[in-house]
């Protein structure tokens, strides 16, 4: 297993879908997965600070594992079948507990409990990209992007 981070969402053009995309933290590749509207506005949500009046899904699951002293102690990225990736949320105070999740949904509640996002070695050598350094500008194109969308621009 690999620990990646999340650089951020932004909607792929021109069909309007949403993209989450993680880097390798130690190395060089990218992972981008195709995610749905919803879970593309709580991840940025999350990832700019915004706190909604009512708890999204995410914070309530959050919530909810932590009342049950039954803490996310990481997401894992464990499978890539028919072009959809398969996450599993590893939990509790051993990890012993293990539910499968879509990493979407998954990766938004990891950046609500300060867990860790790994991906399996081979899912990155399947799906990971590496971005020439001529295309770096760019990944500097998609952060500035992300300092400048707003979480409303992902509803439908």
């Amino acid at each position: 297993m690999r620990e990646l981070s999340v650089v951020g969402v932004r909607v792929e053009l021109p069909t309007n879908q949403p993209i989450v995309l993680l880097r390798e933290v130690e190395g060089d590749r990218y992972l981008p997965i195709w995610i749905g509207a919803v879970e593309a506005t709580a991840i940025a949500y999350e990832q700019q600070g915004v706190k909604p009046a009512r708890p999204l899904t995410h914070d309530l699951l959050r919530d909810l594992l932590e009342a049950l002293s039954a803490p996310l102690r990481a997401v894992e990225i464990v499978e890539l079948r028919d072009s959809i990736f398969y996450a599993d949320l590893v939990i509790g105070e051993n990890g012993a507990i293990r539910v499968s999740a879509r990493p979407s949904d998954a990766i938004a509640l990891a950046l609500r409990a300060n867990a860790p996002v790994r991906c399996a070695d081979k899912v990155l050598d399947e799906a990971g990209i590496i971005i020439p350094d001529e295309q770096e500008d760019e990944v500097e194109k998609f952060r500035e992007f992300l300092e400048q969308v707003r979480p409303e621009d992902f509803a439908s």
